[in-house]
């Protein structure tokens, strides 16, 4: 979209999208700093922009507080308009181009396991649709994935959690199937060797288990799985990366608590093993949380929802389920 469209409001000042657009994400993130990151600005421009606008409309936007900017009550009041604007302005500008001529840069943020499973082919999908765009990718934690869309530096990301935030939009797309895989010449063995599904659990929690960093969704239900069965003591270590996860779990470090999706190659050759009869933790999900308003997120997450469709329906309904 071009920076300086000018649209007349009905008091009759000519009022800059450009200007609008920082409005409202100073609004969103309270911070002229985060809004100036978001924007890849300067604070300084920030604060002449919104100046100019505050000029223009005639009314203080925005009050100063310890930890950031609040909203005055005419600056609620051009927000919620403002949004109506710059959405009306978004779909009009999409509608008059061809998806091959997007161009700009897309933030994404992915957790690990969706880099080990879909999202190099939704990288692939995207260039498909959109040639012309630049996607940065980050590869991190859901927890610091969350932090770093609440604060802009993100504008799409792929993790664990559906997100309450009146900025963000969230959904689930995918669950893949836990299961616990040991190095093939592992000496633990499966259920067939207890006489309860419950003494297998109990035996496996002697073992050293491998999952995900500490805190994260899957750490918390394979302690609560752990817990219902009176297993309070078992030696759980947090790793998180993926691929450090697998390579522990061939070198006979312990148990991966993990979805078999993630190693099929290894668990064909016979390098791993998946270890049947065990009840394994609940199944991992993957969110998409976008900020809403972001010019051409919307689409992108689409573009996901088609990929995972395609990858879960390759994977079969016993490793992985469609939720959307």
């Amino acid at each position: 979209m071009s920076a300086f469209w000018p649209f007349r409001l009905t008091t009759g000042c000519n009022v800059n999208l450009k200007f609008l657009e920082t409005f409202i994400w100073v609004a969103k993130l309270r911070s002229f700093s985060l809004a100036a990151d978001k924007l890849h600005s300067t604070q300084a421009a920030i604060s002449s922009r919104i100046s100019v606008l505050e000029q223009e409309l005639g009314a203080k936007l925005f009050t100063r507080e310890p930890k950031g900017v609040a909203l005055t009550r005419a600056g609620e009041r051009v927000l919620q308009h403002a949004e109506q604007v710059n959405e009306s302005m978004t779909r009009l500008y999409a509608s008059l181009q061809d998806e091959k001529f997007a161009f700009g840069t897309i933030r994404i943020g992915a957790m690990d396991s969706a880099i080990h499973s879909w999202f190099v082919n939704f990288v692939s999908d995207v260039m498909h649709y959109y040639p012309n765009l630049d996607i940065e990718v980050t590869s991190e934690t859901a927890l610091n994935l969350n932090e770093q869309l609440r604060r802009g530096m993100l504008d799409m990301v792929i993790q664990t959690d559906m997100l309450r935030d009146e900025t963000i939009r969230s959904i689930e797309v995918l669950e893949l199937s836990m299961g616990w895989v040991a190095a093939a010449n592992s000496p633990i063995v499966s259920q067939e060797a207890y006489d309860t599904p419950t003494a297998a659990l109990r035996g496996l929690g002697r073992e050293r288990l491998i999952t995900y960093s500490r805190h994260s969704r899957p750490h918390q239900d394979l302690l609560r799985l752990m817990q219902s069965y009176g297993i309070g003591e078992s030696r759980v270590s947090c790793v998180n990366s993926v691929a450090a996860m697998i390579q522990l779990t061939q070198a006979g470090f312990g148990v991966a608590a993990m979805p078999p999706a993630l190693v099929p190659e290894l668990l064909n050759s016979g390098v791993l093993r998946q270890l049947e009869g065990l009840e394994a933790p609940p199944p991992l999900p993957f969110v998409i949380a976008w900020r809403s308003g972001t010019n051409w997120t919307e689409r992108l997450v689409e573009v996901a929802v088609e990929t995972v469709s395609k990858y879960a329906a390759r994977l079969g309904q016993d490793a992985a389920r469609l939720v959307v």
